[in-house]
């Protein structure tokens, strides 16, 4: 799993920072996952048609993305570029904060209550 180093944190929000945010040539080559608040989330190379893409999946805690059912999940897709993944960024804060209260309610929830 790696580290959440392009976070920042204000006491006004607690999102990723497009500045600091660079894990283009990881997702290259292995799965990026991190988590904010609540939020899981998972970066992913992955084929749509001929194109190489990074797939961006948000659920909530306390399962594994290989746990979680798929209904609890939502996904996008953008260009494997440096672009994409600022693209990223901004859909993972845009989730973040639209469905901040439904992260907040999963933060510590037990894993058998899911």
């Amino acid at each position: 799993m790696a580290l959440d180093k392009g976070r920042r944190h204000t006491e006004e929000n607690d999102m990723l920072d497009k500045e600091t945010f660079h894990p283009l040539n990881y997702i290259k080559k292995e799965e990026y996952s991190g988590s904010m608040d609540g939020m899981r989330y998972l970066l992913k190379k992955v084929k749509s048609g001929e194109d190489d893409v990074i797939r961006v999946t948000v659920w909530p805690e306390p399962l594994g993305i290989y746990r979680t059912p798929e209904e609890r999940k939502t996904w996008t897709e953008v260009p494997l570029t440096a672009e994409g993944v600022e693209q990223a960024a901004d859909w993972l804060n845009e989730q973040y904060e639209t469905r901040k209260d439904y992260w907040l309610e999963n933060l510590h929830k037990p894993w058998t209550e899911v």
